[in-house]
């Protein structure tokens, strides 16, 4: 478990599901400009950033040439982190083809499963969500085909022009994908993010468990000591969650322009 630990006035800041590019790289970019926005509001007193994955609607590495677009968020992203404020990103479902871009041009880990974090000595299970729990049945027949070698072969010899307009297309149109079936709150007896919590609960303590992935924003109480959040999204509800040291509380950003 990684140690994080917090100086006076310092926070965590949690983001997840940009989905940048869709519908359109016009239409995501007024999203991207608040989101930018956000990133440098928090740059002062950001002691670690997470992103929580589906930052772009589409990402797929080549060996020598990766999408065309994003480059207030990339610069962005290179300047914190060239400030020296860590910054972590877990893969989602519509980015699980990330393959080093981040890690030699960013510097910035990339994880492709859930992690645990201790800061200031509060335990936290933070990863994407996609694919656990008892449901989410049809995204991990999707991913099966996705992470298989064979076919991320066979994609990367495709022309990029081709084979990028080819994955946009889907991720904006494939429901299984885009996840747009799952944007309603199901119940706690039924949100598969929740119950894997509980059922993970049973294995270990944590005090909080962080999703992204089902783009609702939700404070669910699991137990008398610990909480399960999810972050929302930045396409309907430009939320994401901050740790003072003490307490972890899901916020609006609420741009000045």
């Amino acid at each position: 478990m990684k140690n994080i630990s917090l100086s006076k006035g310092k926070k965590v800041y949690f983001a997840s599901d940009n989905h940048l590019g869709a519908p359109t790289r016009a239409d995501s970019l007024p999203r991207e400009k608040k989101f930018v926005a956000w990133l440098d509001s928090i740059k002062d007193d950001a002691s670690a950033i997470f992103l929580m994955g589906d930052l772009f609607d589409f990402w797929f590495e080549y060996k020598t040439v990766v999408p065309k677009g994003f480059t207030r968020t990339l610069g962005k992203l290179a300047e914190l982190s060239d400030m020296g404020i860590p910054i972590t990103y877990f893969v989602g479902n519509h980015d699980l083809w990330m393959n080093g871009y981040f890690e030699e041009e960013l510097n910035i880990p990339v994880y492709h499963k859930p992690k645990q974090f201790l800061i200031n000595n509060t335990s936290f299970f933070i990863g994407h969500g996609d694919g656990l729990g008892p449901h989410d049945k049809g995204f991990k027949r999707m991913k099966k085909v996705f992470t298989n070698p064979v076919a991320k072969w066979f994609f990367k010899w495709l022309h990029p022009d081709l084979g990028v307009r080819l994955g946009q297309h889907l991720s904006v149109n494939n429901k299984i994908i885009s996840g747009e079936a799952d944007a309603k709150f199901l119940g706690e007896d039924k949100e598969w993010l929740i119950l894997y919590a509980k059922r993970k609960l049973e294995e270990q303590h944590y005090d909080h468990f962080i999703f992204g992935h089902r783009h609702l924003p939700m404070e669910i109480q699991l137990n008398e000591k610990s909480t399960y959040t999810n972050l929302g999204d930045w396409i309907s509800y430009f939320t994401y969650a901050v740790f003072d040291g003490e307490k972890l509380s899901l916020q609006k950003f609420e741009s000045r322009n």
